[in-house]
């Protein structure tokens, strides 16, 4: 018997030995990435000066003098993604909703597989489907040249529908039925239940669904690049039917020949677009955790 104990022990402290170097892994890459974008984009924000970096509109780095203002990026990445959370926040939701309380079983077979398979199309996809679809739907109907913001919040609209749709499915289907018993005692119907109990107490997993879809939206760069018209819009013109770049696009367009403080303030654009992606994380945590405790 000691033995086996023995062997039984070593067996257990070699595993928690692996799942400690496991779980150290996603620790480490994340404080690698920190310290590269931080001690890189640091040199360049340094070298340039923050307000000149962070406030000047004007991004020229072959100009004579250059100028790497990113604030036009920094408002074009806020416009993109809050009209993705516009139009993908709703539409997903409610389709989680259907899925997991009004679907009946033969069609939730087909609309279930559709969004895992909307999942799983690479953004290179999404980009042309953007480019021969989306862009001539918007020129037709609302004008312009069709490459815009409204284009691109529409494809990242779409892009983070299975986010959102199977993450909240998933919060709405672990409600408690007797969370649901109880409402219909109380002679609520069907409607009210969903949407004035099982909603609420889901909250928790549907915020979070939302704050991995800002997410996908934030960072998306090869679908917005196909669509977007990758043209740096003056804060005093900005309008949805413009072409914008992102601080994603202007990284991917640009990094293949920077080099010096080019390159450097491309790494401190993603720097800052880290930073923007943490605190917009942190903010919507501190609300879920908030509503949690009500």
């Amino acid at each position: 018997m000691d033995n086996i104990s023995k062997h039984n022990n070593a067996h257990e402290k070699l595993m928690q030995a692996i799942f400690f170097l496991s779980a150290s892994v996603s620790v480490i890459a994340v404080i690698a990435i920190c310290l590269f974008l931080f001690l890189r984009g640091f040199q360049a924000i340094s070298e340039i000066g923050f307000s000149e970096f962070i406030l000047n509109e004007k991004w020229g780095p072959t100009n004579v003098p250059p100028s790497y203002g990113i604030l036009s990026m920094i408002v074009g990445s806020i416009y993109v993604t809050g009209g993705a959370i516009i139009l993908g926040v709703p539409i997903g939701l409610l389709c989680a909703i259907f899925l997991a309380e009004f679907c009946p079983p033969n069609i939730y077979r087909i609309v279930k597989p559709a969004v895992n398979l909307l999942a799983g199309i690479p953004s290179i996809i999404y980009g042309f489907f953007g480019m021969q679809v989306v862009v001539p739907f918007v020129r037709e109907y609302f004008g312009g040249n069709g490459f815009s913001i409204m284009s691109s919040s529409i494809i990242l609209g779409i892009m983070i529908l299975p986010t959102i749709i199977t993450i909240s499915e998933s919060s709405l289907r672990s409600v408690p039925e007797s969370y649901k018993e109880a409402s219909f005692g109380l002679g609520a119907t069907k409607e009210e239940t969903v949407f004035r109990v099982v909603v609420h107490a889901a909250g928790s997993g549907i915020l979070t669904s939302i704050i991995l879809g800002i997410g996908r939206a934030a960072g998306e760069t090869m679908a917005v690049v196909m669509v977007a018209g990758n043209s740096a819009m003056p804060l005093d013109k900005i309008e949805l039917l413009r072409p914008i770049r992102t601080m994603t696009t202007n990284i991917v367009t640009e990094m293949s020949y920077a080099s010096g403080l080019h390159q450097l303030s491309l790494i401190a654009t993603g720097a800052v677009l880290f930073v923007f992606i943490v605190i917009l994380n942190t903010a919507l945590s501190l609300i879920k955790s908030k509503s949690a405790r009500n």
